[in-house]
């Protein structure tokens, strides 16, 4: 042991005298003293020839000599770097800074802000739920049970079955998770990002926004939609925007409605946007169906309620004058950049 603790000390000498110009240099001494074959690793593999009582006392003296020979290595990587600097690579402090490019929100965030401030006015609060979802709270809480005809409609993007988990297609499933929650009446709009196994196209892709919103309380009738709804239209589109609904189906909801707008691309003459028809459907909507409130454990005899659903590109299409969904998802900075912070 003896003989281990004078070759210890003429290391810490050498290490002690050793000076580096350069970062070659500092991984010399790297590479000889704290290397994987490097003096330190061979110095504290003579561990297993030392007596069993003097182990403790030599572990200190080994561990004392690793760290001696770690604080010169940072300290020469710190004198090294300081040397290399250069006055042609100093900062001069005094000169103006660059401009840096101020960014802008994405299409798809100002039309779903603008589309939650306008509910938000009218009391409804905000809530998200997960975009990996299970088979109860996206399909059969809903009113679609396992071989409802509906449920082709969605080509759905399972991610393990039995049980069946999934990418969710609509944020109705928040809807049902806020209903379970049993804290009535509900007020809320729940926005969020969906999944649908589609082809990518101009018109379509297999993932889009939507935004759903959902009321229940006693005596909520067909009528407190309707005027929920005008008022959006009005807010989001003009006063002189003209409305209508159209029985529709859908298994969560009875009756069911789309809702159209007039179009104020051609101001419903007819164009290419509305298919000459001179109307743009924007969402569907309905009164909830009394399975899904026995579903989560409401009592459809004494509460009812109306929910709706839209997607977010196809009227930020409309607003921006978009042609191609595709250009959302593509993060090409000189479309992104055409946007400002008001909508």
């Amino acid at each position: 042991m003896d003989q281990l603790l004078s070759q210890i000390e003429k290391y810490k000498k050498e290490i002690e005298k050793f000076t580096a110009s350069d970062s070659k240099e500092v991984e010399e001494f790297r590479i000889k003293y704290l290397g994987t074959k490097g003096i330190v690793k061979t110095i504290m593999g003579e561990m297993k020839n030392v007596a069993a009582e003097k182990k403790k006392e030599f572990g200190q003296v080994l561990n004392d000599f690793k760290l001696f020979a770690e604080s010169k290595y940072e300290s020469l990587k710190e004198s090294a770097a300081d040397s290399q600097k250069s006055p042609a690579n100093t900062i001069d402090l005094t000169l103006p800074g660059d401009d840096i490019p101020i960014g802008s929100r994405h299409p798809i965030t100002l039309m779903r802000n603008r589309i939650v401030s306008i509910f938000q006015r009218l009391g409804f609060a905000v809530a998200e739920g997960p975009e990996i979802e299970d088979d109860w709270h996206n399909f059969t809480a809903l009113n679609l049970h396992e071989h409802h005809p509906a449920r082709d409609m969605q080509d759905t993007f399972y991610v393990q079955q039995n049980p069946d988990w999934l990418l969710r297609t609509h944020t109705s499933n928040v809807q049902i998770r806020e209903m379970e929650r049993g804290i009535l009446p509900i007020r809320g709009i729940y926005p969020g990002r969906v999944y649908r196994n589609e082809t990518v196209s101009a018109r379509s892709h297999c993932f889009f926004h939507q935004v759903e919103g959902l009321y229940i309380d006693e005596n909520v009738s067909f009528a407190d939609l309707k005027q929920t709804l005008y008022f959006f239209v009005k807010e989001m589109y003009g006063k002189d925007v003209k409305v209508r609904f159209r029985p529709s189906y859908f298994p969560f909801t009875e009756p069911s409605a789309e809702m159209d707008v007039s179009c104020f691309i051609c101001g419903g003459v007819g164009c290419n946007i509305c298919k000459k028809t001179g109307w743009v459907e924007i969402l569907g909507c309905g009164m909830v169906h009394p399975n899904v409130f026995t579903n989560c454990r409401i009592d459809p005899n004494k509460y009812t309620g109306f929910a709706f659903g839209m997607g977010i590109e196809r009227p930020a299409m409309l607003k921006y004058g978009i042609n191609d969904i595709r250009l959302f998802s593509e993060n090409d900075v000189r479309f992104l950049k055409q946007f400002t912070s008001a909508i």
